[in-house]
């Protein structure tokens, strides 16, 4: 008799924990940073799985990937004029529960190059004098000179204006070729007389 107890016991344990089991998925995402206004960046979950986002914060991919499956997030098409790497991108799902991958980290930086900065020349200044230079009314550069570059680059296709903020003080210089569009290769030329 107690045979028989322990033989439908075990078996109706069995049962309880089969009903327990199936086969849990999780979903794929984290936080996408530093994305310019009106661009945008797809992201890739195992070479298939598409998702663009548009702007800052979070993103969770739309299929879920089943227990101890493997996901690699990578950036399918960069952003115009910004290049975005991940990390964290890539990991296995956990066998033990449902979870879902919060933390890929997408980070999108402005493409530097040398037609992001606005540069030129500065000819005729005399020795021991300077000239403030600005640009767009904000970024100075003090030139004793020759060539000089604005510290701050701008992006792709904005607008430059050079102007002369601080004027040598024997001397008066002006500026050719002081507006622009940043990339259309226009080097500022200050002359001082």
């Amino acid at each position: 008799m107690n045979y028989l107890k322990l033989a439908l016991l075990s078996a109706s344990s069995a049962i309880v924990l089969s009903g327990c089991g199936g086969t849990f998925e999780g979903t794929i995402g984290g936080t996408v940073s530093g994305l310019a206004g009106g661009t945008s960046v797809t992201l890739l979950n195992n070479g298939t799985d598409s998702l663009t986002v548009t702007a800052n914060g979070s993103f969770t991919f739309a299929k879920t990937i089943s227990a101890g499956a493997a996901y690699a997030v990578t950036v399918g098409t960069q952003p115009i004029n910004e290049t975005c790497s991940v990390t964290n991108g890539s990991g296995s799902i956990a066998s033990f529960n449902s979870s879902n991958v919060t933390n890929v980290t997408v980070s999108c930086l402005q493409n530097i190059s040398s037609s992001n900065y606005v540069y030129g020349n500065v000819t005729g200044l005399q020795s021991g004098q300077s000239v403030v230079l600005q640009n767009n009314g904000k970024d100075n550069y003090t030139s004793t000179g020759g060539s000089f570059i604005f510290p701050t680059p701008l992006t792709a296709g904005a607008s430059y204006t050079v102007t002369v903020y601080t004027q040598p003080s024997k001397q008066t210089c002006t500026v050719t070729n002081g507006t622009g569009t940043v990339g259309n290769g226009v080097t500022a030329q200050i002359t001082c007389q």
